[in-house]
């Protein structure tokens, strides 16, 4: 049995996002730890869809059945790395649009440089600041809203 669960909320393509609906976007966590996602879960409260994988392989099960506007991932997954995940989002013609964050304890330069060449939008590491979070997700959204608009 797969441990994600999809909302039955309508959502939104990144494209059709107006500022005025950023608090409503929906986020995938890739994460196999479940107190992790229990605090963003906190973190992200009442005003944001939240699904989960615990794993590279429900992460690809996921986006194959539904698209979040962004995604949140742990760099270490116990099937794969979350590195693993960007490479294969930014080779999808389907996905690569898709915004992601990852958010880990990994915290050396040679570690953030190693996500943004795979493909993350986002480097945040643990324990983050709530606020931290959420104004780093909306700030994703709006960028790649801007970028849709252009393109």
């Amino acid at each position: 049995m797969l441990s994600w669960r999809i909302s039955r909320q309508p959502v939104n393509s990144v494209s059709s996002i107006h500022p005025q609906q950023l608090h409503r976007l929906h986020i995938l966590l890739v994460d196999s730890d479940a107190h992790m996602r229990e605090k963003v879960r906190q973190a992200l409260g009442a005003g944001f869809t939240l699904s989960y994988a615990c794993s590279l392989e429900e992460a690809q099960r996921f986006l194959a059945e539904a698209l979040p506007d962004i995604v949140i991932c742990e760099m270490v997954l116990p099937d794969s790395s979350g590195l693993e995940l960007c490479r294969l989002v930014r080779r999808s013609l389907l996905w690569q649009h898709l915004p992601i964050m990852l958010l880990t304890s990994l915290s050396t330069l040679q570690d953030k440089v190693a996500g943004f060449e795979a493909g993350a939008d986002d480097y945040l590491v643990k324990p983050f600041d709530a606020r931290h979070l959420v104004a780093r997700l909306r700030l994703l959204s709006r960028i790649k809203h801007l970028e849709f608009d252009r393109g």
